[in-house]
């Protein structure tokens, strides 16, 4: 891929007031970003049809930021930026209906080629059932050198990133903030962890603090790399039931452990169950349906 082009798209990743719609119909009118900088305000803004405060924002930083200086930083601190024109790109993710334009990756980015591949969330407030229910599901796929994506988040997520990394497996960590903004803060130790020997991941730039929107945004990603997403606890609104939707339209396979019926952890697994989720009591109930796309995959 052409640097300058891939140069262009990240900047306008670094660009407040545009999203992802809005550089799709850049891309549209200029497929290789070749005028970007030589579009007239007028211009712009008709192909952009952003509000008026939106639109000065985004042309203020397209004035203004620095990317190659940026840029530049990035590869100093070994942060990757990875197109969704690029070969590392990958694959699965593309198939989504608004994959990221950019991921901006920490670690070992050849991870993101591992063939086994399974989504787990949860709730941030498990109980003893939820970690021995995550630990039972979880292990038996682990020794089978399954890589562990999840969110980050207290709790669950958590509890299954340290599983992979006490195995000796892989996890990859999909943000909902920038790599200087680490969310939770007590999960910054974890994300050093992950970077170093693992993967961490957002769509971005590592200079964006946590914001609530970016959440449910990031949970696409989560499901979108993977064929299936295990939900272990999850109340009846949560982001773990977010996660879920995502992957059902992405056209994914999702598991829930049932659970207690007075307890509202499981009120959201069970529902999920209710609507059809596939019901995981062992590891085997999870690998008798992803077993066809593994091989599938690893053709």
């Amino acid at each position: 891929m052409n640097d300058e082009f891939k140069t262009r798209l990240i900047h306008l990743t670094h660009c407040r007031g545009v999203g992802w719609k809005s550089i799709l119909k850049l891309l549209k009118y200029d497929p290789f970003l070749q005028n970007l900088y030589s579009l007239s305000s007028e211009k712009l803004q008709h192909i952009l049809q952003l509000p008026i405060y939106h639109f000065n924002e985004f042309k203020k930083d397209l004035q203004t930021i620095p990317i190659q200086d940026i840029l530049n930083k990035y590869t100093r601190e070994q942060i990757y930026c990875i197109s969704y024109f690029d070969e590392e790109y990958p694959s699965l993710l593309k198939t989504i209906y608004d994959p990221p334009w950019i991921l901006y990756a920490k670690g070992n980015i050849s991870i993101l080629e591992h063939g086994k591949k399974i989504s787990v969330v949860g709730t941030r407030d498990p109980s003893l059932y939820g970690y021995q229910s995550l630990q039972k599901i979880l292990m038996p796929l682990l020794v089978d050198d399954w890589c562990i994506v999840s969110g980050l988040a207290i709790g669950i997520d958590s509890a299954a990133h340290r599983l992979a990394i006490e195995s000796k497996c892989k996890t990859i960590a999909v943000l909902g903030s920038g790599f200087y903004h680490i969310y939770p803060k007590q999960n910054e130790q974890l994300a050093e962890d992950i970077s170093r020997d693992h993967l961490l991941l957002s769509e971005y730039p590592p200079h964006q603090k946590p914001n609530r929107w970016a959440f449910p945004m990031r949970n696409r990603i989560i499901s979108g790399l993977t064929r299936g997403t295990i939900i272990v606890q999850a109340k009846e609104r949560s982001g773990s039931l977010i996660t879920a939707e995502q992957a059902i339209q992405q056209g994914r396979e999702v598991f829930a452990i049932p659970g207690p019926v007075l307890d509202e952890r499981s009120a959201g697994t069970n529902r999920l169950i209710q609507q059809g989720a596939k019901l995981v009591l062992t590891a085997e109930d999870v690998l008798s349906e992803l077993h066809v796309y593994v091989e599938y995959d690893n053709k």
